[in-house]
């Protein structure tokens, strides 16, 4: 029995040290170095090249190595009956909360447009919102989005939540599916937390920015297929919204030729809004190793058809 790591984007030896430092006895084998396929019963991944698990005919897990699991559904040829568990870590939801943060306070404090004058040498004096004023509205009030909904009231913004039904969730107004129109009027920035679906992909377009509060702004740390590229930069241009700050991207690295990087009002960041501390998640991936062996349920494990 193996554990294979697959990472084409973070070390896997950091990841293979540290979960062979809790447990010794661990027979792992990182991609593309792998002696026994047959051998391999799980994996942890992130972004493995498409129809590579077909290589290994006893796998039985993919845990992810982060929150999202887009990067394995999206493959359509994982193996049949292969169970996919994602990471739920609380410093991996407390660094994602604090990132929201910083990017609300940003566009509240008009910080982003300062940073444009800088660059031509504008001295140019411009009044700003306090968070009291400032309505954010989450799209995806699941455990990320409520906690960087917590953090955002604890800290005087005015917050509202999205997901599929209607509730209140720690004196938050969440809104359901057929509330969206009201959700987005009530909208200034808007953060985009949704998991990746058939129905989400696409959600952020013009028609919803069109829908946000005067001087609407996205944000979205979510995945970049959430997001219809060109109706982006045409709500920008056409000053439907003033800008959007993005930390996930269709393709990753993002190409040197994209729009994006030219933009004046769009703000780049490289996929860092939180990131996996392997120490911090390796007895949760060790755990469902366990479990796995002994035939239990697993910790997080995600709805392959529901794609979270």
């Amino acid at each position: 029995m193996s554990i294979v790591l697959v990472s084409t984007a973070r070390a896997p030896e950091k990841w293979a040290s540290t979960l062979k430092g809790k447990n010794k006895s661990l027979d792992i084998q990182i991609y593309p170095d792998v002696q026994r396929p047959e051998d391999i019963e799980f994996a942890i991944s992130w972004k493995h090249p498409e129809g590579l698990y077909q290589s290994y005919p006893n796998l039985k897990v993919i845990a992810s190595m982060g929150a999202g699991v887009n990067h394995i559904l999206k493959d359509e040829n994982l193996p049949e009956g292969v169970k996919v568990t994602r990471i739920v870590d609380d410093q991996l939801t407390k660094d994602m909360s604090h990132f929201v943060l910083l990017q609300c306070l940003a566009v509240s404090r008009n910080l982003f447009t300062h940073l444009q004058d800088q660059e031509s040498k504008t001295w140019k004096v411009k009044s700003y919102q306090t968070p009291e004023k400032t309505s954010v509205g989450i799209m995806g009030y699941g455990v990320l989005g409520q906690a960087a909904g917590n953090v955002l009231k604890a800290n005087g913004f005015d917050v509202k939540g999205y997901a599929n039904s209607s509730k209140i969730v720690d004196g938050v107004k969440v809104f359901g599916a057929e509330e969206q129109d009201e959700f987005l009027e009530n909208t200034q920035v808007l953060v985009c937390l949704l998991p990746v679906t058939s129905e989400t992909k696409g959600v952020l377009n013009l028609e919803v920015f069109k829908k946000l509060k005067p001087d609407g702004y996205l944000v979205n740390v979510a995945r970049g297929e959430h997001v219809v590229e060109a109706d982006l930069i045409s709500a920008i241009d056409q000053g439907v919204i003033k800008g959007a700050s993005l930390d996930v991207f269709q393709e990753e690295p993002l190409p040197e030729s994209h729009p994006f990087w030219s933009h004046p009002r769009i703000q780049i960041t490289p996929h860092v809004a939180s990131m996996t501390d392997p120490e911090s998640v390796a007895n949760q991936l060790l755990e469902n190793y366990k479990r796995m062996k002994n035939g239990d349920s697993l910790l997080n494990e995600v709805d392959v058809n529901r794609g979270y």
